[in-house]
């Protein structure tokens, strides 16, 4: 289907970019929840929604034009596992991307001068990889049929769209046959998609597909809005990113860890030396090879969507 609505490109349009949000987790972690959980931060849809709502707020009052739901992690398969039924389930995924509109409503109340066009909400659509809960997502080592991913992904995709999501963020994704059976399945909804992958090495995705053989792939697709990468170490994307401009005209999409490291050992993470690179070295740097999607990932707070958010509109003004 030919989408009637582009809502990523509505807002490019008016503002030249679009910035996206930054951890759901951390920002969850600071108001004092423990994730520590198969859900990991879908917990929260259950225990303290009100924090969910918060967080959305502050990444919008921080500049973020999108939100992505809390949603990642929240699957029939990891919810039923908890001993919830599939009506259930669907009602706490419905209830990320009411949480996030409502957030909107919120901070528009609080900004009457903000176009409400300018703030949208991408539902979270994360790999199977990430129910495993195992590293998946960063490995790619697993492979379902076609008809078993579609089961895997209908419920939540079907939940996001009743909820109201504008726009799907079919992201942290490391198999292409996996992005192809998520895309097969709105090919005839009036929805439109970007769609970001892990990297491997920094050189291509975990199954071994390259930046630019995805890029072929999803610029054929006409409701993949935007592509590009995300969850992964900022060092890396400016290389992949000149891989995937070669192959299309479409924006391209970048939301990394924040420069931190993490520990598989000890599960920690260690925060970056004095002397690495900040986002006043990077953003630019994305930008220059087509980047108009910005945001964070893992680590990430609204501070560091707020520093983005003041770089890109400091460029525009250069």
């Amino acid at each position: 289907m030919i989408p009637t609505r582009h809502p990523m490109a509505e807002i490019i349009e008016r503002r030249g970019a679009l910035i996206i949000d930054g951890a759901m987790s951390t920002a969850l972690e600071s108001l004092g929840m423990v994730l520590n959980d198969s859900l990991w931060s879908a917990r929260a849809l259950i225990e303290h929604p009100e924090y969910v709502r918060e967080v959305h707020r502050r990444y919008f009052e921080a500049g973020a034009n999108a939100a992505i739901t809390d949603s990642y992690q929240a699957t029939e398969a990891g919810f039923g596992a908890k001993g919830f039924s599939r009506e259930a389930t669907a009602g706490y995924i419905r209830r990320s991307a009411e949480l996030a509109r409502e957030a909107k409503n919120d901070v528009l109340l609080e900004h009457p001068d903000w176009l409400p066009g300018d703030l949208i909400i991408a539902g979270a659509i994360g790999p199977y990889g990430a129910y495993l809960a195992d590293g998946s997502e960063y490995t790619g080592a697993y492979h379902l049929t076609r008809d078993e991913y579609v089961k895997f992904h209908e419920l939540r995709l079907n939940a996001l769209l009743d909820g109201g999501a504008d726009i799907l963020a079919i992201e942290t994704q490391p198999r292409l046959d996996e992005i192809e059976a998520i895309l097969s399945m709105i090919e005839k909804r009036d929805i439109t998609c970007w769609v970001t992958v892990t990297l491997k090495d920094g050189e291509a995705m975990p199954d071994g597909t390259s930046p630019e053989k995805l890029a072929e792939v999803l610029d054929a697709n006409p409701q993949v809005e935007a592509f590009g990468l995300n969850c992964v170490k900022r060092e890396w994307v400016e290389p992949a990113l000149e891989k995937m401009r070669a192959k299309t005209k479409k924006p391209l999409v970048v939301y990394p860890n924040s420069g931190e490291t993490y520990d598989p050992v000890t599960k920690t993470w260690h925060a970056q030396g004095p002397h690495e690179p900040s986002w006043q070295h990077f953003v630019p740097l994305w930008e220059k090879t087509g980047a108009l999607c910005i945001g964070g990932c893992c680590r990430t707070l609204p501070r560091d969507i707020e520093e983005i958010s003041k770089i890109i509109e400091a460029q525009k003004k250069a």
